[in-house]
């Protein structure tokens, strides 16, 4: 198996391993509000966002320096698989709880891992064909705002539906985290 694939198929473990633990590390840090600028604060499909956006943000370091050299294409490809994936979460949970009309955890874990496997799909086939590395700087500034937004808007939301609970989410406790399994 040749280095891209292999540190493509360990992304995708280490986002979705890193990304489920991101979802309650703001209630075990007491709600800090530091934590909170980069972990989910509530339900809100905006702060779900960022179980996608910041521990592919955290392991697109990693990759980029190990495939600089050997893919010249790294950096434009895992900019749009960050903005891929992060965007996939809004769009997938919406159509789906838009067809079926309820949500539930098992949907929103399926969500997730889809958005994942998007974003790393988008990575690997845009360091093997280099279509975007005229892009690149766009791709840096467009990641950037997003990540800006999310520091900016984890307090400060607009008053629209993406920023909101979505209906029948709850919060829960941390001591009561087995009845999250049921929504």
């Amino acid at each position: 198996m040749n280095q891209l694939k292999r540190l493509t198929l360990i992304g995708i473990i280490f986002v979705i391993i890193s990304g489920t633990i991101w979802h309650f590390v703001y209630e075990w840090s007491g709600n800090s509000r530091i934590a909170g600028l980069f972990f989910p604060v509530n339900e809100s499909t905006w702060e779900h966002m960022k179980l996608c956006f910041f521990p592919m943000l955290l392991y697109s370091f990693y990759m980029n320096k190990k495939l600089k050299k050997t893919c010249p294409c790294i950096t434009s490809a895992l900019l749009t698989g960050i903005l891929s994936g992060t965007f996939s979460i809004p769009v997938i949970f919406y159509t789906c709880t838009g067809i079926l009309g309820y949500h539930c955890l098992i949907l929103d874990m399926g969500v997730f891992i889809a958005s994942i496997l998007i974003a790393f799909y988008t990575v690997y086939r845009l360091t093997l064909s280099c279509r975007l590395k005229t892009r690149q700087n766009i791709l840096i500034l467009l990641t950037a705002i997003l990540g800006v937004c999310f520091l900016l808007f984890t307090y400060f939301p607009p008053n629209i539906g993406i920023f909101a609970n979505p209906p029948g989410y709850f919060s829960f406790p941390l001591h009561s985290f087995p009845s999250v399994l049921i929504r």
